[in-house]
């Protein structure tokens, strides 16, 4: 059960990188046209904005699932690091389950906000993109996170240190 789980979450990761990847370039390219449209052809693309913005919304939250499995998210970790080991380590395991508490939380309330969205038919005013889609890579992005974070304990327990130092765990 652990390989196959391990090989579905870097599956996963894999995917998740190369759409934050695609996103990213994406949005490069929007700009890089938007530029040569305004300084080359004086026309500018009047979506190019809230486009690029939205791919970056994406981008992030898509890309915080690789980072949570990885361990390698924001933490407060200075005091944790001189914690004896088995207090550190069950002070982790109990830092990456409010981690994914927080994560199943807050795409729980983000719930409401797509429904809403997705009932009025809300849409940005330049791209005419319908809100809810960039909305929805938010509580996306946090249960990917929260589901690599779960898998992560389950395949390696809570091993932030060894993680962070060696690139076993990203094969």
């Amino acid at each position: 059960m652990r390989n196959s789980l391990l090989r579905s979450a870097h599956a996963l990761m894999a995917a998740l990188r190369v759409a934050a990847g695609a996103m990213l370039v994406s949005s490069v390219a929007i700009n890089f046209a938007n530029i040569v449209g305004r300084y080359f052809f004086r026309v500018s693309l009047s979506w190019a904005e809230e486009a690029m913005l939205f791919l970056m919304i994406g981008a992030v939250f898509l890309g915080a699932a690789p980072v949570g499995w990885l361990g390698r998210h924001i933490r407060m970790d200075v005091i944790v690091s001189l914690l004896p080991p088995r207090a550190r380590r069950t002070f982790e395991i109990v830092s990456d389950l409010i981690t994914i508490a927080t994560c199943i939380v807050l795409a729980i309330f983000a719930w409401p906000v797509m429904t809403m969205l997705t009932e009025l038919d809300q849409r940005s005013e330049s791209a005419n993109i319908p809100l809810v889609v960039p909305q929805a890579a938010v509580p996306i992005g946090l249960l990917l996170m929260a589901l690599l974070i779960a898998a992560r304990l389950i395949v390696h327990g809570a091993r932030h240190d060894d993680v962070i130092s060696s690139r076993e765990v990203e094969r």
